[in-house]
């Protein structure tokens, strides 16, 4: 585990690319919201995060998310963000500890979702495959459509805006094309928040117009290897 004080340079670093891709961009800092993605690595690491000011994580996985959300409820203010997909026997986790998800793309996790909430509708991106990877989670961007009609009818769940997570490739800008593509989309269906970036390509999600961005390696390090 890395120590606070490289916990601290490198949120630092992180934070000083962020500020130079919103002024490049034209953007506000402020409109760019910051998703440490802390999975597999331990609370305790979280914590020192927490302690050195930040307050948004990311989790991937619904049990792992449930059990830090519990050994961290002393944390006033910290968010956690559900950003992997979920099956419908574990969606209950997230009703109850997740502050906003960012990868829904099947009803009946959405209805079991909006069944289980309380105490305020939960905000949901939408997961749009926006390269047609085989290998990856998310609607078709026609499907989109339709899908957020349907949650839209639910109780206890507000659509707010669509995840994208494009192939992994050694030139960021290689990317744009889908970035601009999910952005386009948003645009069209009323949805003002868009989860695009990670630590390799998160300037060019910025660029175009990216509100959430999702970066674990930079802030973190490696995530420890598997027991």
């Amino acid at each position: 585990m890395i120590t606070k004080d490289e916990l601290a340079a490198n949120l630092s670093a992180v934070e000083a690319r962020i500020a130079a891709a919103c002024a490049k961009a034209g953007r506000p800092r402020a409109s760019v919201t910051l998703v440490a993605v802390s999975k597999k690595h331990p609370p305790e690491l979280i914590r020192l995060a927490w302690e050195l000011g930040h307050l948004d994580f990311g989790e991937n996985y619904a049990q792992e998310l449930r059990d830090k959300a519990q050994a961290l409820s002393d944390c006033a203010g910290l968010r956690w963000h559900a950003i992997g997909p979920v099956q419908p026997k574990n969606a209950k986790y997230l009703a109850k500890a997740a502050h906003v998800f960012h990868a829904l793309e099947r009803l009946e996790v959405a209805q079991e979702l909006s069944r289980r909430r309380t105490g305020g509708a939960l905000p949901c991106l939408l997961e749009v495959n926006v390269a047609g990877e085989a290998t990856k989670a998310g609607l078709a961007p026609a499907e989109v459509e339709g899908f957020l009609a349907q949650v839209r009818g639910l109780p206890n769940l507000e659509a707010v805006g669509l995840t994208a997570m494009p192939p992994f490739v050694d030139d960021p800008q290689t990317n744009r094309p889908h970035f601009e593509a999910t952005a386009r989309l948003a645009t069209s269906l009323g949805l003002s928040q868009l989860s695009m970036g990670t630590t390799s390509d998160f300037e060019a999600a910025v660029a175009c117009g990216a509100t959430l961005i999702r970066v674990g390696t930079a802030i973190f390090g490696e995530r420890p290897a598997a027991p």
